[in-house]
């Protein structure tokens, strides 16, 4: 069967959405040839969606204990096995369906953008010879494939495990056994990494056979990186090169106008990133292949004699199908991620009712760039969520902080030999009551007060999503990790009319107002530098400047491109469109004096 990274039939793809909201999102959307990314951070939920799923297909369910051997490993093997088994079963049904009205199949390819496939379907549909009609019938049920089960790991949430009080070896920390439990299931599909390199972890990637090509110079599991800029893919394509592992796909992300964690880097823009994409995309194929090459021949593997292709894709705040189409013809890219929007399409996503109401009714003010992530990244979060109101309600009680229930994010050892979690009461206890006692001005205890109780159980709040509608955890507490774009949607929708919105075939009702994702992208790199100045001004420590002479120079060539090509970006709203890059840069270079 064709690789839906190389053969896809959509041209998006769902990103990962926190750790429940798309953790189950394959068995809503692969069988329509829809691609999508479930979250390995979380064992404990997966383990607790694998029982819940056995018992909603009938499927016996043996508990893998927290203190067996591989526990972490084997849950996540055992887990996306039954994701694998549930979506072959559902093909095999969609493939038997009959081609009428509302049937799974019709439903697949009514949902495809123009194609050949497409166009398959519709001289189908024109035959009048039931014999031919009958043939292309089942050519189509050949060609229709199933939509990948990708899977994402961030590559710096990578705690060391304990047994017994004793520290297990480095094969046993979460990312490494994330990623040994995605090698053992049979998934062909991709593993996503994201938030930068973790060499260890890079480096077993190589322990694997399915990483590498077989005989017939297939990949079984694909390797895809999520960047910010083309450095950063290159010099991790060279880094897994280097060790025979090819890198199928460039995924880039909008570094702040995106949802969950927001790597905002050194100002760079996606309209620039892109054209650096475009412009040397082939360079980087050929160097990479030649490096790639020399390491399975060192290694005594088998060596390919045509170069594999690269795919290069792009998320991260896109709303519009003239967006979408800009991405994929003036930039060429291979296809697009749109994340957010499916949050109100709850037959894709998992949101409680009364978190996807919220979302309908979010305006600019209740979607924040926080500082919510025990990381120390800046977070999206939705204000109005349960998740949020609790921890303000914790703060005004005088019991900041929450119970750390899950402890993927343990790593501050300020106070305590064991790690601690920084969103947790344990620590913001012994940190608030530090502040109390230290030499600082009344404005600099309060601002550090404001970010130590900042911090928020994102580890066991982002479950919610998922744990309360399905009713493993009914009373968990639900953050949302939305990203900004999502303030100009305003209403639930379908799967099919998502889908028509995305390749213009129909629109959803955007708010009014909402900027070119372009813009709304420098407007967040532009806010970001006034807070930094305000900090300054109220003689605040600020933890990282954005004022260095690259930040400001990406920036300045983001606009020149936009100035230059706005003709092509917007045909039908230039003017306005210019205006409003205009009125940025003057807000830019008042920053910059």
């Amino acid at each position: 069967m064709s690789h839906p990274l190389t053969h896809s039939v959509h041209r998006f793809h769902i990103p990962v959405m926190g750790t429940g909201f798309t953790i189950d999102t394959p068995l809503k959307v692969a069988r329509y040839g829809i691609s999508s990314v479930v979250s390995l951070v979380d064992d404990m939920l997966i383990e607790q969606m694998r029982c819940w799923l056995s018992g909603v297909t009938g499927r016996p369910f043996a508990e893998i204990m927290p203190e067996a051997e591989d526990s972490r490993a084997d849950r996540i093997t055992s887990y996306l096995n039954l994701l694998d088994d549930l979506v072959t079963r559902q093909m095999e049904k969609l493939r038997s369906s009959l081609f009428e009205k509302g049937s799974e199949i019709t439903r697949y390819f009514e949902m495809l953008p123009e194609s050949p496939l497409k166009a398959l379907y519709h001289k189908m549909l024109a035959t009048p010879d039931p014999q031919e009609k009958s043939e292309l019938q089942d050519e189509l049920r050949r060609r229709a494939v199933p939509g990948a089960i990708d899977v994402n790991i961030m590559t710096k949430v990578d705690r060391p495990r304990m047994r017994k009080g004793e520290l297990l070896p480095p094969v046993f920390s979460d990312a490494l056994s994330a990623l040994r439990g995605y090698a053992h299931s049979r998934l062909r599909s991709s593993i996503i990494l994201s938030a930068g390199i973790n060499q260890r972890l890079y480096g077993y990637l190589a322990e694997f056979n399915d990483f590498f090509p077989d005989e017939l110079g297939e990949i079984k599991k694909r390797i895809i990186l999520k960047v910010n800029d083309f450095r950063s893919a290159l010099v991790q394509g060279k880094f897994l090169a280097r060790k025979g592992l090819w890198v199928s796909e460039y995924r880039i992300e909008s570094g702040l106008n995106c949802g969950g964690h927001a790597f905002g880097g050194k100002g760079t823009l996606l309209g620039p990133v892109l054209e650096d994409f475009q412009r040397e995309k082939a360079k980087l194929a050929k160097q990479l292949q030649a490096i790639w090459q020399k390491a399975l021949a060192r290694f005594g593997r088998t060596a390919l004699g045509e170069p594999l292709p690269i795919r290069v894709t792009v998320q991260g705040g896109i709303g519009t199908a003239d967006e979408d189409n800009l991405l994929h013809e003036h930039y060429e890219v291979d296809g697009t991620g749109w994340a957010s929007p499916f949050l109100l399409v709850p037959e894709v996503v998992n949101l409680d009712e009364f978190h996807v109401q919220k979302l309908c009714e979010a305006g600019e003010d209740d979607v924040e760039l926080s500082e919510a992530s025990p990381l120390g990244v800046p977070f999206w979060s939705l204000r109005t969520s349960t998740s949020e109101e609790q921890r303000v309600s914790r703060i005004a009680h005088g019991k900041p902080g929450s119970a750390c229930l899950k402890g993927f994010l343990l790593s501050n050892t300020e106070f305590t030999e064991a790690p601690l979690c920084t969103a947790s009461s344990a620590y913001q206890r012994r940190k608030l009551k530090a502040l109390a006692e230290a030499d600082l001005r009344d404005v600099e205890r309060r601002d550090l007060h404001d970010q130590v109780v900042a911090k928020a159980c994102i580890c066991n709040d982002l479950a919610g999503s998922v744990t309360v509608p399905n009713r493993i955890d009914p009373s968990a507490p639900t953050a949302v990790c939305c990203g900004p774009n999502i303030v100009y949607f305003s209403r639930i929708a379908r799967l099919n009319e998502m889908i028509d919105h995305i390749y213009g075939r129909a629109s959803l009702p955007l708010t009014t107002g909402r900027p070119h994702m372009f813009l709304s992208e420098l407007s967040l790199h532009i806010d970001r530098l006034k807070s930094e100045v305000q900090r300054r001004m109220q003689g605040l420590a600020v933890a990282t400047s954005h004022f260095s002479p690259e930040s400001k120079e990406n920036l300045l060539r983001g606009i020149r491109q936009y100035r230059d090509l706005a003709a092509q970006l917007v045909s039908g709203q230039r003017d306005e469109f210019l205006a409003r890059l205009e009125s940025l840069r003057a807000d830019l270079e008042r920053l910059l004096q």
